[in-house]
């Protein structure tokens, strides 16, 4: 369960989306009040709870339909700074910057498939052996320290340092 649960984290922007969600939860929350004063209110609360709706659906698109991150990224971020002049400072600033932080979460994320992981994994593990050759062995950008053969002189190839 717990696996299953991590995975499902991984693949998509989750902490962005959660961030969009809570940033609109609180927009939205605020201009809510008891009926009497949402009436005298007037007009003014209706864009807060409209813009915190809106942010509470990009989160939850990137948490269940991650391909469309870009835009959802991109309107949280709109809805998070029209929220600073439209609502109440945009929550009293705390929901403008959550929903800004996590519409640039979203936006930014990107998907690595499993092949692109083990890829980079024997990279590292490449580059870590290349870094510890042996002393005396020349080693060559694209090779792992097996020494090589050595520049003639005079030839056009990049001779090979000399030893101290």
């Amino acid at each position: 369960m717990l696996l299953t649960w991590r995975r499902w984290r991984r693949g998509r922007p989750f902490w962005g989306g959660l961030a969009a969600v809570l940033a609109g939860a609180e927009i939205c929350a605020i201009p809510l009040a008891p009926l009497k004063i949402m009436l005298q209110q007037g007009i003014a609360g209706i864009p807060s709870v409209l813009m915190g709706l809106v942010m509470i659906v990009m989160g939850l698109s990137a948490w269940f339909a991650p391909h469309y991150r870009g835009l959802a990224g991109v309107l949280t971020v709109l809805c998070a700074a029209a929220a600073l002049v439209m609502s109440n400072l945009g929550g009293f600033l705390i929901g403008t910057i959550i929903g800004i932080l996590g519409g640039s979460m979203i936006f930014a994320w990107q998907p690595v498939a499993p092949a692109e992981a083990e890829t980079a994994a024997a990279t590292a593990a490449a580059t870590a052996t290349a870094t510890t050759s042996a002393p005396g062995v020349v080693a060559e950008p694209g090779t792992r320290g097996e020494p090589g053969p050595r520049a003639e002189p005079g030839s056009s190839a990049r001779p090979a340092p000399s030893e101290p």
